[in-house]
């Protein structure tokens, strides 16, 4: 659980799910220092550390990270760019998805309510 990878472009297989448990008591909007990103609303809660750092070794055209989960989940990108906040874009799960800089982003996991937490899969894809 809460795992740490890098990865390069055109990387099998074709879906990385990471594991974890969601949720925190940081408010996401605090962490990310922002009340909106281009992806969407800085809502939600998390932890104080990230659950995850992935690192890209070269530049993505296209990559998508999507959570899974049975709760109403958030997520918080923090990398090289910027931050980018994600809530409810498929069903409740967030996901974020685009070209992407190199380097190492810090991913949280966080739930809509204060200290609420569920387990989930987070999916890295290079398919829309």
């Amino acid at each position: 659980m809460f795992e740490d990878i890098a990865i390069a472009p055109r990387f099998t297989p074709k879906a990385i799910q990471l594991r974890g448990i969601s949720g925190g008591g940081v408010e996401t909007q605090k962490k990310s220092g922002r009340k909106v990103t281009e992806t969407g609303d800085c809502i939600g809660f998390v932890d104080a550390e990230p659950d995850h750092k992935i690192t890209l070794t070269k530049p993505f055209r296209f990559l998508q990270m999507q959570v899974k989960s049975s709760g109403d989940t958030i997520l918080l990108v923090r990398g090289p760019g910027g931050s980018w906040c994600s809530d409810d874009v498929s069903d409740r799960n967030p996901e974020i998805g685009g070209d992407w800089l190199e380097g190492t982003y810090e991913v949280w996991v966080g739930s809509y309510e204060e200290n609420t937490s569920f387990p989930y899969l987070l999916q890295l894809t290079e398919e829309p």
